[in-house]
């Protein structure tokens, strides 16, 4: 019932508006609003009143879309792999009751006690049982109780441990396990630890997973809740084996169960999704185009999904782009590392949304596939258009560089070198006022011996800065113009540094 059902919710997922409204209305429900909206309302309708009449509608609806395709969700599971959440507990309905009554009111009919199912794992698959869950009994009022639990090999069972491969060394392919869980006939139940959890099988204690720290304060360390490998300590005859729980009894009414299990690694898994569940590039843009198709109900018009090519989880470039059926985004993530991380720890929730993320509804985004292959490493963001099609998404800062290159105005003028006389036509020093007769008998270069500065090759007057005083009063008078000296002799000589120089009066360019 529960497959059925998990079918019957990915179908839903891939309807589109027209597809929503008609369910809704023939189940007579409000078919107005976004396509979000009538997706949540009709995954909604299929988990809250699941019938015959809805799955036999949801199907008629599907396979008038997909003629083609609609056993695709079943083709798609290998047979290798259990599917999870196989099948609910029954129990009787009240229908059925109701054919009895006692003075007009219906006769109270006790329930019998439905047996406890365990989810099946992804990385765990059920060859055989050898004991169904059982519950662990208190014998007395004590906290700590001890329950023991019998069980025997057959010769084939133990030669299929025997013959198995190793994952690594010590660890083989096919194993027992040890399952415990709440005692609870309502559904399926996940595996749960009692509180100070010890297992001794054949007067040994095995080893029980142990709590992983939180790096966050005030939250107490979480034990990771999986198959306990009790396969060493077995004999593997047809000696009985002997397991012995302890456990803290507060309350709560636990359930025990060991199974005969082939082992799954990451590897073997991401194969089967590779063979089993890619999602095709035809129908990755028909999904794109119906999230981006225009709904006159809405204000705002959405032109583009933009999707980042980086895995959430590693922050890497991502590999095998993978999500999730029932998720409503279009971000993906790394296949690889997200079946490594729930090998390791495993919670099964999707990374983009924190919504579950059950193996059996992973896919392999086949459109995104071909986009990683077609773009360059350093494309980190593309962004899907209207028509299915995609474009890549720059950088900010290069887009923002080029933009400021375009708006610019400004001519590009060659460098120079300003240490350079020659380069920008002036000299490194010159004086704003005319010389004396002596500062131009110190230029004995000059041309035609006039007696003024030397001129420079861009047009200023060179002073030498490295002439002292001593040196001026060898060098006066030596080639000096008459009008010079007449003029210096009516005004006052302008004051010299020690260099012969103009004080105040040096412009440096």
């Amino acid at each position: 019932m529960a497959a059925e059902l998990v079918e019957a919710m990915n179908m839903v997922k891939s309807f589109r508006v027209s597809d929503l409204q008609t369910l809704l209305a023939s189940m007579g429900r409000s078919k107005s609003g976004l396509k979000q909206d009538l997706v949540g309302r009709a995954l909604r309708l299929v988990q809250t009143e699941y019938s015959p009449e809805l799955l036999k509608n949801v199907r008629q609806l599907y396979e008038s879309r997909f003629p083609k395709s609609s056993g695709w969700l079943a083709a798609r599971r290998p047979e290798g792999v259990p599917v999870a959440y196989s099948s609910l507990s029954s129990s009787p309905t009240a229908t059925s009751q109701g054919a009895d009554y006692l003075n007009g009111i219906s006769k109270p009919t006790p329930t019998p006690a439905a047996e406890v199912k365990l989810v099946p794992l992804p990385f765990y698959q059920t060859l055989e049982t050898l004991l169904p869950p059982t519950e662990l009994i208190a014998q007395n009022n004590e906290k700590l109780q001890d329950s023991q639990c019998i069980f025997e090999l057959t010769p084939t069972q133990a030669d299929q441990i025997r013959n198995a491969s190793e994952l690594r060394p010590g660890i083989r392919s096919i194993q027992v396990v040890l399952r415990i869980c709440y005692t609870d006939s309502i559904g399926v139940q996940e595996d749960q630890y009692p509180p100070n959890i010890a297992v001794k099988v054949n007067q040994s204690y095995c080893h029980v997973p142990g709590y992983y720290p939180s790096n966050k304060p005030g939250v107490e360390p979480r034990r990771p809740c999986r198959p306990v490998n009790i396969t060493p300590w077995l004999h593997l005859s047809s000696v009985t084996n002997r397991v012995t729980i302890t456990w803290g009894n507060f309350g709560k009414r636990y359930s025990v169960a060991v199974y005969l299990v082939r082992v799954f690694t990451a590897t073997d898994l991401f194969s089967q999704l590779k063979l089993c569940s890619v999602e095709s590039a035809d129908r990755c843009r028909e999904r794109i185009q119906d999230k981006l198709r225009f709904d006159p109900e809405s204000e705002i018009a959405t032109t583009g999904l933009r999707v980042s090519l980086i895995c959430p989880l590693v922050k890497m470039r991502l590999g095998v782009p993978c999500r999730v059926l029932t998720c409503a985004h279009l971000q993906c993530f790394d296949a690889v590392f997200f079946l490594q991380m729930n090998e390791k720890k495993p919670t099964w929730t999707c990374p983009v949304c924190d919504k579950p993320a059950p193996f059996e509804l992973l896919t392999i985004d086949g459109l995104l596939s071909e986009i990683l292959k077609q773009t360059s490493e350093d494309i980190e963001e593309i962004e899907y258009l209207t028509d299915g099609s995609w474009q890549p998404i720059r950088d900010e800062k290069e887009r923002d560089r080029d933009r400021d290159r375009e708006s610019s105005n400004t001519p590009d003028y060659p460098d120079v070198d300003i240490c350079i006389p020659e380069a920008n036509g002036h000299s490194p020093a010159h004086s704003s006022t005319s010389l004396t007769g002596k500062s131009g008998s110190s230029s004995v270069g000059g041309a035609g011996g006039t007696g003024g500065p030397a001129a420079a090759p861009g047009g200023g007057a060179v002073v030498d800065l490295t002439l002292d005083s001593s040196s001026e009063e060898e060098g006066g008078g030596a080639g000096g113009d008459s009008e010079d000296t007449e003029d210096s002799a009516d005004s006052p000589a302008p004051k010299r540094g020690r260099y012969n120089y103009d004080k105040d009066l040096v412009t440096a360019y």
